[in-house]
């Protein structure tokens, strides 16, 4: 009877000091309790949990990725619209992510959310749209500036999507097709401007070069009979005329 009491306890001792044992993976960190005070971290390996007297909370500390849904906003000059993005952390203080707040991925999320539509009331349309990623910077300062006593490290906050209203999308379509018709008028009337300089320093070294009207006369007959579905008609200048008239006589 000794005997099977003894070997209970025994085994009894074994199945205690089993569940004692704990796990703590590379990328996790281990907060352990005392009769519910804090009594330490617990760094990766195998490690001792007494039951009842001590417990412990697991804590990841790679990076996470947050997506913060799509929040109303309404930028500086008064357009309303909607905006996304994604946020990346880590747990940098294992003791402040469990003590300081509860649940702490909660928090950092309803945080980015708030964050993410002031910042964007601070802006207008303009700036958002061609600052997208100052708009970012300044989230994510604000951010990783008030989660410091959580033991957050906000690494980064980027900006995925703007939704603007539809009027507006046809009226920046309207503005950006004037934009490109008046680029490419601008640029027509350039090169008219140079063309017709062209003909003008053209025009002036066929007048004042002795003979150099003719010879351009005879190439532009040149360049017209090398198609012989071309009908050409030649004009005589006056003054052969004349000069030919005083032959006569």
């Amino acid at each position: 009877m000794v005997f099977y009491s003894f070997s209970g306890l025994i085994g009894l001792a074994i199945l205690v000091l089993i569940s004692s044992l704990k796990i703590v993976k590379e990328y996790e960190r281990g907060v352990r309790f005392t009769l519910g005070k804090y009594s330490g971290i617990m760094n990766p390996g195998l490690k001792l949990v007494i039951p009842v007297l001590q417990s412990w909370q697991r804590v990841d500390i790679r990076v996470k990725a947050i997506d913060v849904p799509d929040q109303d906003a309404i930028t500086k000059d008064n357009v309303s619209l909607k905006v996304n993005a994604v946020l990346y952390y880590k747990v940098a203080d294992s003791k402040k992510a469990i003590i300081e707040v509860e649940h702490f991925n909660y928090a950092v999320s309803q945080l980015a959310q708030t964050t993410m539509r002031d910042v964007v009331g601070e802006v207008t349309l303009d700036e958002l749209l061609s600052k997208r990623d100052s708009v970012s910077k300044r989230i994510r300062e604000i951010v990783d500036k008030a989660t410091d006593p959580w033991g957050i490290k906000v690494e980064s906050v980027e900006l995925k999507h703007v939704e603007l209203p539809e009027q507006l999308k046809r009226t920046i379509g309207k503005e950006a097709e004037a934009e490109r018709e008046k680029r490419a008028v601008i640029i027509k009337a350039s090169g008219e401007v140079i063309a017709a300089d062209n003909m003008a320093k053209a025009a002036t070294t066929l007048a004042t070069a002795p003979g150099a009207l003719h010879l351009r006369t005879l190439q532009t007959l040149n360049d017209l009979s090398s198609d012989k579905s071309n009908t050409v008609v030649f004009a005589i200048p006056l003054e052969i005329l004349r000069a030919m008239e005083k032959l006569k006589e």
